[in-house]
């Protein structure tokens, strides 16, 4: 997710793919286990593998290029120089991982040994994992240490790959705070509209509920007939809102990132969260109701 794209057009069985160009990623061996990519089959690359004679691919790039079949042992041709080609070996096969950015779909990908690789370049990146809290705080070691094995080395810019994700996810933590933000100032609106409607019903009903209760109506029943009506009402809005958000379904994928209107944790929540606040709403209101003197009710004109 550093910006750094190279695509490539590509030969399998004779066949040149130039629409769908998987990208290409110069890596040392180890750098899958680093950055924890888990391997299907195959094996990682060696100490001997160079550039360009072998290759590890994902699982795009099998469904791509081999119809989904086992790609290891498998070859295919890169072109050099325009003219000459170069036959590659897929020594192993990786699960699919983001190259670019979040939000695009995930392409097939092939990753080269990063001996050789470089041609006159004077330039790569060094991927280092740590168990400390502050990766950051490796950086004062990582530039003291890397002239210190190679002269002519600098280390110039570090960066965390949770950086990189953040840089990636700005929109989406944006757009997801504003929903939240909105959501919340809705809610509490809405339960305060729902308090004060029961609330109101409540007074105005106190010498029915009076009279209820004293031919024997039970607390239970009082409650019920108080709040029926609200709960049915929240009910009805729920499942409306519920069909609105299907219906829109590839409105709102545009906005939030992998979010499926058909996600049940999706549903579930909002729906628990609504139906908790009804209750929480409701609370106060029925509480009044059993708490109503029936004596005191009778006796009122």
């Amino acid at each position: 997710m550093s910006n750094n794209i190279w695509t490539s057009a590509l030969l399998v069985k004779g066949v040149l793919h130039e629409e769908t160009q998987p990208y290409l990623l110069p890596v040392s061996p180890g750098w899958l286990a680093t950055m924890r990519i888990p391997m299907i089959g195959g094996r990682d690359f060696r100490q001997g593998d160079v550039y360009p004679k072998a290759a590890i691919v994902n699982e795009s790039f099998a469904k791509a290029y081999f119809n989904g079949r086992d790609p290891v042992g498998e070859s295919f041709e890169l072109p050099m120089d325009g003219v000459k080609r170069s036959r590659v070996e897929i020594v192993g096969c990786v699960r699919d991982a983001r190259y670019l950015n979040m939000r695009e779909p995930i392409r097939p990908a092939a990753y080269l040994p990063f001996r050789d690789s470089l041609g006159g370049m004077d330039q790569g990146t060094l991927i280092v994992r740590t168990v400390s809290a502050d990766p950051l705080s490796m950086a004062q070691v990582l530039r003291l240490e890397v002239p210190r094995a190679r002269s002519e080395f600098r280390v110039t810019n570090v960066r965390t790959q949770a950086e990189l994700v953040r840089s990636h996810t700005v929109r989406e933590r944006l757009l997801a705070m504003l929903a939240l933000f909105f959501a919340v100032v809705a809610l509490l609106l809405a339960g305060v509209g729902l308090f004060s409607v029961l609330d109101y019903s409540v007074q105005q009903r106190r010498r029915e509920i009076g009279i209820r209760m004293a031919l024997g109506a039970q607390s239970f029943d009082v409650v019920s007939r108080v709040t029926v009506e609200v709960f049915s009402m929240v009910l009805i809005g729920a499942a409306a809102g519920l069909a609105a958000g299907v219906a829109s379904e590839r409105y709102l994928e545009t906005l939030l990132y992998q979010v499926k209107a058909t996600d049940v944790t999706m549903l579930t929540l909002p729906a628990v969260t609504i139906f908790a606040a009804t209750l929480l709403a409701a609370l106060p209101p029925a509480i009044r109701a059993v708490r109503i003197d029936p004596a005191r009710m009778l006796r009122a004109d």
